[in-house]
């Protein structure tokens, strides 16, 4: 996929953050202006030195679902899984082993699956227990979702737990956190809002798509994987005021962006504040309602930078990246970050 090719860079290995800037908002922030087209450095601890004046900031409120959890086989071997979604009363998963179609897995006790289906690189489990009641199980016996690339994290799972996850996180439904909105500190809040700066939320449930590799077919349609979002009738008062009144909307996040601009008609405003969205934002989309974005530092060749390209353009953001390499920026889930304004 030749248009893929142009979205790749090199980083050392030691670039890839296995664990979070302690306090959180001591992360690095490299800062893109798009008009000047300059690069300056600084950390979110000091966003609000950088954000246009009376800007209204959105995050992604949803909560992160312990989403990893292990199995015992019939055969008496380990595999270990990742929830993905429920299809009716079925669960989907992907497996680091192979499952047999017609076996059993055990959770824990009495708490087992059945496997009933492989369709494609998935697995669908029916439950021992009331599906309804799965997110339950999994806070007990779950795991941090944590993406395959932090491989030699320090953190304890209490501290996963704790760590990949928002301090604002409240609607369950992710199974991979919101990176961007994780710098984000009580006390980094306290001081936006003192600096003029207004807060708002919007939900969207990141699924297993935000990371999966691009594909042809996603190239060709222009239309990416489903995820769900949700916007308050209150927050899309306030929002459209504040775009009216010409007020710059930072959205903190690709997922945030992605919910923004799916919500938004052609006149500017939020008018579809809930539902599934498929939008793929690349290079000559024309941004409906985001005027600025906080993001952090993507794998290559990713729908994710492809987002970050359409504001800044390829070659401004392939010269930002090669210059966070440079200055040793962290990378990914766990890494620094960048505001593009």
């Amino acid at each position: 996929m030749p248009e893929l090719s142009r979205y790749d860079y090199q980083f050392p290995q030691d670039l890839i953050a296995q664990a979070p800037a302690r306090p959180r908002d001591s992360a690095r922030l490299l800062v893109y202006d798009r008009k000047r087209r300059q690069v300056s450095e600084s950390t979110f601890l000091h966003l609000a030195d950088f954000l246009p004046p009376k800007s209204v900031i959105v995050f992604n409120r949803t909560r992160v679902i312990p989403a990893r959890f292990s199995v015992t086989k019939d055969t008496g071997g380990r595999a270990d899984l990742l929830y993905v979604s429920t299809d009716g009363d079925l669960v989907r998963v992907m497996s680091n082993r192979r499952l047999a179609v017609g076996s059993t897995v055990v959770l824990s006790g009495k708490l087992s699956f059945a496997v009933v289906g492989q369709p494609d690189r998935f697995y669908l489990l029916r439950p021992s227990f009331p599906v309804g009641r799965l997110h339950l199980v999994l806070e007990k016996y779950g795991r941090a979702p944590l993406p395959p690339y932090i491989k030699e994290s320090p953190l304890s799972e209490p501290e996963r737990r704790r760590e990949y996850q928002t301090v604002f996180a409240r609607d369950t439904g992710s199974i991979a956190a919101p990176t961007a909105s994780l710098h984000f500190s009580r006390r980094l809040l306290g001081s936006l809002k003192r600096s003029g700066h207004d807060i708002r939320y919007v939900t969207l449930h990141v699924g297993l798509g935000t990371f999966a590799p691009l594909t042809d077919d996603n190239l060709k349609r222009g239309r990416l994987h489903r995820e769900e979002y949700r916007i308050t009738p209150a927050a899309a008062r306030f929002l459209d005021q504040a775009k009216a009144a010409g007020r710059p909307i930072i959205a903190v996040g690709t997922t945030v962006c992605r919910a923004l601009e799916s919500a938004a008609g052609d006149s500017g405003r939020l008018v579809s504040l809930s539902g599934s969205t498929d939008l793929f934002v690349r290079e000559g989309y024309r941004f409906r309602f985001v005027d600025g974005l906080v993001t952090n530092f993507h794998v290559p060749k990713s729908s994710l930078m492809m987002l970050v390209a359409a504001m800044t353009g390829r070659e401004e953001l392939m010269g930002i990246y090669g210059e966070a390499v440079r200055r040793r920026f962290r990378l990914f889930s766990f890494g620094d970050g960048m505001l593009v304004s």
